[in-house]
C-alpha cells in the first residue's frame, strides 16, 4: 500500500516513513503544498492513502485537500497536524478528510486509523454503485475508474447507472431506450448505439479492461471484472 506523507518537519517525516515501511507500507514524502499537488497529479490512481499536515511552508494543507478532492473523491486522507481547535477539525472534515489526528500522536493509534480508513474506503456506500474498479456517485452523478474522475452528461450518467444496476446482464436496445429515454422515443433511432459509444470512450481507460461489451444481435452488457 502506497502512502503519501505531506509534512515539512524532517524529524516527523523520517519517523513516519521508517515506521510505515517497517509495517510493509510504501511511503513517499512531500515537504510542501506544491510538491504534494504534483504527487497527487503525477501519481493519480497509484496512491492508497494520504497523511496530510495543514501547516506547510508554501501554503495550507487545506488547499492540498481541495485539490486532491477535485481529482479523487475516494482516496483516504488523514489530517495529521498540531492544530487542535474544534473549528480546524470541523473545517478539515468538511473539506473531505476521512479522519483528523493532532500532534503529538501515538504511532500505534495512527496505524489503527489508517487501517480503519482503508476499510471504510473499500466499502461502497448507499449513495454509490460499484462494479469492479468502476464507481458511480449517485449524488454528484460523477463516475470514477482507476482513481480518475469521469464527468458524465445526463444521459451518459443514466445509461451507466442502468448498466451498473444490472452487471453481466445483456440489455437490449429497446430496454435501454425505454429506461434511459422514454417510451415515445423513435425505436428506429440509433441514439442508444451513439451514447454507448460515448460512454465506452469515457470509461474504457488505456491499460484497463474494457467494461462494456456488445452482444451481437442482443444488445450490450457491463462486464464485472
Amino acid at each position: 500500500m502506497h502512502v503519501l506523507v505531506v509534512e515539512d518537519d524532517q524529524r516527523i517525516t523520517s519517523f513516519l516513513a521508517k515506521g510505515l515501511q517497517a509495517e510493509g507500507y510504501v511511503a513517499t514524502v512531500a515537504g510542501s503544498a506544491a510538491e504534494a499537488a504534483a504527487f497527487v497529479d503525477g501519481w493519480h490512481g497509484q496512491l492508497d492513502l494520504v497523511l496530510l499536515d495543514l501547516g506547510l511552508p508554501d501554503g495550507s494543507g487545506e488547499d492540498v485537500l481541495r485539490h486532491l478532492r477535485q481529482r479523487d473523491a475516494q482516496l483516504p486522507v488523514i489530517i495529521l497536524t498540531a492544530r487542535g481547535e474544534v473549528g480546524d477539525k470541523v473545517r478539515g472534515l468538511d473539506l473531505g478528510a476521512n479522519d483528523y489526528m493532532t500532534k503529538p500522536f501515538s504511532f500505534e493509534e495512527l496505524l489503527a486509523r489508517i487501517r480503519a480508513a482503508m476499510r471504510s474506503s473499500a466499502q461502497p456506500t448507499a449513495t454509490e454503485l460499484v462494479v469492479g474498479d468502476l464507481r458511480l456517485d449517485l449524488l454528484s452523478k460523477v463516475a470514477w475508474r482507476g482513481g480518475r474522475r469521469i464527468e458524465l452528461a445526463q444521459r451518459e450518467w443514466a445509461l451507466l447507472e442502468l448498466f451498473m444496476r444490472n452487471p453481466t446482464h445483456v440489455l437490449s436496445r429497446s430496454r435501454i431506450l425505454n429506461q434511459v429515454w422514454d417510451l415515445g422515443f423513435d425505436p428506429g433511432s440509433n441514439v442508444v448505439d451513439v451514447y454507448v459509444g460515448y460512454l465506452r470512450r469515457k470509461i474504457n481507460r488505456p491499460g484497463l479492461e474494457p467494461l462494456i461489451q456488445t452482444v451481437r444481435g442482443a444488445g450490450y452488457r457491463l462486464l464485472a471484472p
